[in-house]
């Protein structure tokens, strides 16, 4: 008995030590919200910036600013070195083979809208594309679109009574005719994380063309794409410690080369006529305009950030953390889990709902508390409907957050019960 209490103990005091030990790298984090020590909850929304991060902005913005590709100056070539090291950085992240592999992009959502525009090249009437009702809406209503626009057939997978779409739901659905398998690598919901590899292969059995949705999977596991075989992976910088307005779409070399560009304008031409253009190989035919530089500077440096940490570590960490959070929220008869109850497969996400008591209004109470919590739809309607919701909280955790914060989160829960005359 005594040997379990010590364990526990220490296995506190050492959650504690590993999120006090980078907590002080948030400046965001030192300040109190309605009078209350601020509590972050909202990571899967969005993460804050280590000192690292918002210096190598700042650095960048004071000493180097301007454009890349387009100058001799020194100031010119400064950033091109700047931008194309950016890129580097992330390619090796990811495990991709080749720098130009790597197109910045604004964000998730930007990678996914490019892509759903430059395939229509390469999908016919009666086509099908195949994605799931977890899906957050950045992954519906582009291929909506083009399923409109060519005549296609947009089918989904849906999850199981654990929340998790079983393989076998993916091999009935996959046909001779689907060309494009849409998925993302963990639900921003329910933190289900989807074998993305075992349906990559699948997938690549009848020759259709995988796209992983990586914006709830790159900041917290440590991924491969060349280990995944994902033909296209898209991810945000603003989740994974970096600035917001900078993204990532990896894709596999051949297949970019194939796809015409999305956006049309400077920067992606190699020659351009009165009546005709040629586009610059890769990846700048995918890059038009000028690009988010200081973004890109930023994502390097939360890169840098993680790597120093270890994403293994930082899962461990979280997988704590929920795991204490799942086991006292099922102890709350009041308290209604939107998501796997176990830790196996999924990340640090936790929806939930207070019996009779609005998410919204949920939110707003413990924000009197100074808990920042997530409420609403998630920008994923479907699923919503499927687990008949109308909406539901959420907390999402990270490498900054304690078990102390989760304690503070629960008692706010009393809090909001009493506002609404459910005490004990």
């Amino acid at each position: 008995m005594t040997s379990k209490l010590e364990s526990a103990v220490r296995e506190e005091k050492q959650n504690q030590e590993f999120a006090k030990k980078y907590k002080a790298d948030f400046p965001i984090l030192d300040q109190q919200i309605n009078g209350k020590e601020l509590v972050y909850f909202d990571n899967a929304a969005t993460t804050q910036k280590p000192v690292s991060v918002l210096d190598a902005v700042d650095n960048y913005n004071r000493t180097i600013n301007a454009n890349p590709h387009r100058g001799a100056h020194t100031l010119s070539v400064r950033a091109t070195e700047a931008y194309e090291n950016a890129r580097a950085k992330v390619r090796d992240f990811i495990n991709a083979e080749k720098s130009e592999e790597i197109i910045f992009t604004r964000n998730t959502t930007e990678s996914l809208n490019l892509l759903a525009n430059s395939l229509e090249a390469l999908v016919e009437e009666g086509d099908e594309i195949l994605i799931s009702v977890l899906e957050h809406h950045s992954n519906i209503l582009p291929w909506q679109q083009l399923a409109e626009r060519k005549n296609l057939k947009l089918k989904y997978l849906y999850p199981d009574e654990n929340y998790r779409i079983p393989l076998s739901e993916l091999k009935e659905k996959l046909t001779e005719k689907t060309k494009i398998f849409s998925i993302s690598q963990m639900s921003n919901v329910s933190g289900v994380i989807n074998p993305v590899k075992e349906m990559a292969e699948l997938a690549h059995q009848i020759g259709a063309l995988v796209i992983v949705d990586g914006a709830q999977g790159a900041p917290h596991l440590k991924t491969d794409v060349r280990n995944l075989d994902a033909d296209f992976y898209a991810f945000s910088g603003h989740k994974m410690l970096g600035p917001m307005g900078i993204g990532v779409l990896y894709g596999k070399k051949e297949l970019l080369e194939e796809l015409p560009p999305f956006l049309k304008g400077g920067g992606m031409i190699e020659y351009v006529k009165e009546q005709d253009s040629t586009y610059a190989p890769l990846p700048e035919k995918f890059e038009a305009g000028t690009p988010n530089v200081e973004g890109a500077v930023g994502l390097e440096a939360a890169v840098e950030y993680l790597e120093e940490i270890g994403l293994d570590k930082i899962k461990e960490h979280e997988l704590e953390l929920t795991e204490y959070a799942l086991k006292k929220m099922k102890e709350l008869d009041y308290v209604e889990i939107a998501g796997p109850l176990d830790l196996e497969d999924r990340g640090g996400i936790i929806s939930f709902n207070l019996k009779d008591i609005h998410s919204h209004d949920l939110a707003t109470i413990v924000d009197s508390e100074g808990i920042a919590i997530r409420s609403g739809h998630h920008c994923a309607q479907p699923l919503m409907k499927f687990y008949r919701l109308n909406s539901t909280g959420r907390i999402s955790f990270y490498l900054y957050n304690t078990k102390a914060e989760v304690d503070r989160f629960l008692e706010s829960l009393e809090k909001v019960r009493e506002v609404f005359g459910y005490g004990s």
